[in-house]
């Protein structure tokens, strides 16, 4: 078990959080090892070694961040990877139904199935980073990078809507995304393999993460307060039928920076760099364990007509 000491949870009072975790996995028969994050870029290569060691399952505790990180290590081989979430915004933690609470998380285990899965991969300033959640280009790259990490450290994700706040003083610059061979201008683009978007939204409705592609929605204009309508039709679930809102399956994005300004990449949750990005779906990558009701209705969702 791999995990990040002061992602969301755990920073308040990680000992207790920790013991009440692996308490919970003793009484479910899972004999751990718990080894500590010591900073950034750092999981990955935990992730590794204990593969490398036997270890014949690996169980990432933390935020997206941290689970992405962890995932890094483990794509490729035949492990699976567990999920055990204790951050911010625990986007894969709702999605999968492995809720917010890692001890909690913990019982759900034993109604967990293995799933062979497609994932992300981005090309950026020249580093490959695979992601299981999302990609966004533009504006949500911004409120991350602009984001206190003081005020994150207190508030949670109260940090990321006081840097949104922030956004709707400057004008956004404008990239291109190149889907299928037809290009779009747009101030904000989300790649997702999740409907669910920072805990409480869903952007990319038919997302999944059995299917093999990645939803993508493109969002037009520079304006800010554009995008104030924009994410009043999210929460309603309209914004797809708004104007300047394009949407659509593809396997593989590549985007071009139209404006001197840099324009940032964010994948998770973590900012890694800036355009031009090329983003794109690995099929057959990850061995994921999700609760086996969650395997039985993405199953036929996908059945009924959603991309896959």
């Amino acid at each position: 078990m791999i995990y990040n000491p002061v992602a969301g949870k755990l920073k308040r009072n990680n000992q207790l959080i920790l013991h009440r975790t692996i308490e919970a996995l003793s009484k479910a028969g899972l004999s751990v090892t718990a080894i500590a994050t010591t900073g950034p870029s750092t999981a990955a290569g935990l992730a590794r070694t204990a593969i490398a060691d036997g270890a014949d399952l690996v169980m990432a505790l933390g935020g997206d961040g941290t689970i992405n990180e962890v995932a890094n290590g483990v794509i490729g081989s035949e492990v699976p990877l567990a999920v055990l979430p204790g951050g911010t915004a625990n986007c894969l933690g709702i999605e999968t139904g492995m809720g917010t609470n890692p001890v909690k998380a913990v019982a759900k285990l034993k109604d967990c199935v293995p799933r062979r899965i497609a994932v992300g991969r981005v090309t950026c300033d020249g580093a490959e980073r695979y992601f299981l959640s999302m990609v966004g280009v533009g504006l949500d790259a911004q409120i991350v990078s602009d984001v206190n990490p003081r005020i994150k450290k207190a508030t949670g994700k109260l940090a990321y809507w006081v840097s949104g706040m922030r956004q709707l003083f400057r004008m956004l610059p404008t990239f291109e995304a190149r889907i299928a061979g037809v290009s779009v201008n747009c101030g904000f683009a989300l790649a997702s393999r999740l409907r669910n978007y920072g805990g409480d939204l869903e952007i990319a409705t038919t997302a999944s993460l059995l299917s093999n592609t990645l939803e993508t929605l493109l969002f037009d204009g520079t304006n800010p307060l554009r995008y104030v309508g924009y994410m009043i039709g999210v929460a309603v679930r309209q914004h797809k039928r708004l104007p300047g809102v394009a949407t659509q399956p593809a396997q593989l994005i590549e985007f071009k920076s139209a404006s001197e300004r840099a324009i940032y990449v964010q994948a998770d949750g973590e900012l890694i760099g800036t355009l031009p990005a090329r983003v794109e779906i690995c099929v057959d990558s990850l061995t994921l364990l999700i609760p086996s009701h969650l395997a039985a209705r993405e199953a036929k969702y996908l059945t009924n007509g959603a991309h896959g």
